[in-house]
């Protein structure tokens, strides 16, 4: 009897450290590629040394533009995370609230 004992104990810790080490499986997380214009840093324009009138208005309206289409980038960058995390909780079961 001490021998089967002594024989089943190691064979049984080895079934139960296989199954303990097992996660289980779930669905892959879904993920959704960043766009390349949310990912680039803005630039923004900078006056040269000894400014002139022109060097002021060309700023004032280069930095303008410059700053609209950075928060586009911002914008786009939001709706891509919204988007990924609407797809996980779907995923998950949650009820996916919009953004806007």
């Amino acid at each position: 009897m001490r021998r089967l004992i002594r024989a089943a104990s190691p064979a049984c810790a080895l079934l139960m450290s296989s199954c303990a080490s097992r996660l289980p499986a779930s669905p892959a997380v879904p993920r959704i590629a960043m766009p390349a214009e949310a990912t680039q840093p803005c630039s923004l324009f900078v006056l040269p040394a000894s400014p002139s009138i022109s060097d002021l208005e060309i700023g004032y309206v280069t930095r303008g533009s410059q700053i609209a289409i950075c928060d586009a980038a911002r914008d786009l960058a939001v709706q891509t995370h919204a988007a990924e995390h609407a797809l996980q909780d779907q995923l998950i079961g949650k009820s996916a609230k919009p953004a806007h």
